[in-house]
């Protein structure tokens, strides 16, 4: 990926593709120009998506006669896929037609992701340039992502999941008999080429409502491997991808030591609490796993071929790194297990994050992290030979504590309004900790969900809100920052610089981590998962 967003002449089809956009596509943009290019894409592929949703009914590729999908649900699909979130209000064998699919919602899967690669590209560039005030070209960055690193590596994949027993055609239902003289019909579709973009670009939009739970998603021990490696490997090599390209490359390892510490601490936290189980299962007398085949704990909404390990495994890397698929219920996890992806996803998920969302939002960290050393040594604060000032502060103040505010604003708002109740599925601290799950998912731009969070058309109108500034925001701020330090002068290193390559800076990133979104979580956890655990 480095030498991706470093090389100067690009191909005939890249040439072309620059051509038909104007002559002076290929030209350098400001920060201001590329985050208007990513507006106004974004906003164009937002018509076309919602227009294509409402008039699937009447279309071709729809061999089961799916109808329009309905307002409501279709403009929070809309957002959702155009944001990289893939949050479903809908189950998407029995509502999407495979036209939707394919030509909405995966071509969204690639350009969602190339996107967010795109924006991390320029500001990258524009943290490793000097006295420049250009972060590179969008429509160069975006068809880069898309035609050197996405779609390889989705064919690839997709080859590979086939081989695995993935589903891929473009046949209707098809009808079964049971053993007992029934007829079952089975949904099937172009699930595996889907399945590719959806784990590689982070995105995380199942074909299936259960997502990657459901054996035509993902049938065996090796699909499973493989989805999992998919999900962090565009992130994680991102961090290595900077190191490169700012040519400070024991600095990214430190980022790297932090972003595997936190990823650590989640999987040990997620499979003790599910190991260990329910207490109201073990004072019952009923032991779930064990009567299948397991040596005991929480295996309720977990599939038996994957078990404890594999789930909770999957549920905290897809919180960690922005994707939100899933291979078993969040809703049935023990408080503690849940409370694992809820605080990765509130985090900022930049452990490592989404495809180019996750770094450039520790991006946030580290330069809060830096002013915060400055101070201790009584210096201005410098990051990567350059000054960081006010402006930078406060952009990276506004990345940094925008989403999980927002979080907490719509999570308010939706268990307090009547209209935001009629969502809630359960009572009580559970059904609070749905309401936070959903909103925390759809601000971090996630797309998981406890399962128990009903679509009415105040929820998925608060959440279209919720994704729309959950993105936006953010990247605007990144690409500012950007934009600011490329036009800054490097200054010379010195005794009292803080460095930025030792494990004190990685040991001060996961405290900052924890002292920004890790408190203003914190209140809301006690109403939610830590009752709940406490009560059960």
């Amino acid at each position: 990926m480095a030498r991706v967003y470093t090389r100067e002449p690009g191909d005939v089809v890249e040439r072309g593709f620059l051509r038909l956009l104007g002559r002076d596509a290929a030209a350098e943009q400001d920060w201001k120009a590329y985050g208007t290019s990513v507006l106004v894409l974004s906003a164009v592929f937002s018509a076309l998506l919602y227009a294509l949703l409402r008039t699937q009914g009447h279309l071709f590729l729809n061999p089961d006669h799916l109808p329009d999908v309905p307002w409501q649900i279709a403009l929070n699909t809309t957002a959702s896929f155009v944001t990289n979130t893939n949050w479903q209000f809908y189950g998407g064998e029995t509502t999407m037609s495979y036209l939707s699919q394919m030509a909405g919602l995966a071509v969204q899967n690639f350009v969602s992701a190339g996107v967010g690669m795109a924006v991390l590209a320029a500001v990258v560039r524009g943290i490793a340039r000097r006295s420049s005030g250009g972060l590179g070209n969008f429509w160069r960055d975006l068809y880069r992502s898309i035609a050197y690193v996405l779609l390889p590596l989705s064919l690839v994949l997709a080859v590979i999941l086939i081989s695995q027993g993935v589903v891929q055609t473009f046949h209707g239902r098809a009808t079964a008999t049971t053993l007992e003289g029934a007829h079952q019909t089975i949904a099937r579709g172009p699930v595996a080429s889907q399945v590719a973009i959806r784990q590689l670009g982070t995105n995380g939009g199942g074909f299936y409502n259960a997502n990657s739970a459901v054996p035509f998603e993902n049938p065996t021990g090796l699909s499973n491997v493989f989805e999992m490696l998919a999900l962090l490997l565009i992130p994680a090599a991102q961090v290595f991808m900077f190191g490169r390209m700012v040519a400070a490359p024991r600095h990214a390892w430190m980022v790297f030591a932090a972003m595997f510490a936190i990823f650590a601490i989640g999987v040990g936290v997620a499979y003790a609490a599910e190991q260990r189980g329910s207490q109201v299962l073990r004072a019952s007398g009923v032991d779930i796993a064990r009567s299948a085949g397991q040596s005991g704990g929480n295996m309720t909404d977990k599939e038996v071929r994957f078990g404890i390990a594999n789930t909770a495994l999957w549920a905290t890397a897809t919180t960690d790194a922005s994707n939100g698929a899933v291979n078993g219920g969040l809703d049935a996890f023990t408080a503690l297990g849940g409370a694992v992806p809820l605080v990765n996803m509130f985090l900022g998920e930049v452990e490592p994050g989404g495809a180019g969302s996750g770094l450039y939002g520790m991006f946030f960290v580290i330069l809060i992290a830096v002013f915060v050393a400055g101070l201790m040594v009584g210096r201005t604060p410098e990051w990567l030979g350059k000054k960081v000032e006010a402006r930078e502060m406060k952009l990276a103040a506004l990345g940094a504590l925008f989403v999980p505010m927002m979080a907490l604003v719509t999570t308010a708002a939706a268990v307090v309004a009547p209209a935001g109740l009629a969502s809630l599925a359960n009572p009580g601290a559970h059904g609070f900790s749905e309401a936070l799950y959903a909103y925390t998912s759809q601000s971090n731009n996630n797309g998981s969900a406890f399962a128990g969070y009903g679509a009415t058309t105040f929820s998925t109108t608060l959440g279209t809100v919720a994704l729309s500034f959950g993105r936006f925001v953010p990247l605007l701020s990144a690409l500012a920052i950007g934009g600011s330090f490329a036009a800054k002068k490097t200054v010379p290193f010195s005794a009292g610089t803080f460095r930025t390559d030792g494990p004190t800076f990685a040991v001060l990133l996961l405290g900052v981590i924890a002292l920004t979104a890790g408190l203003m979580i914190l209140p809301a956890l006690a109403l939610g998962p830590i009752a709940e655990g406490l009560t059960r």
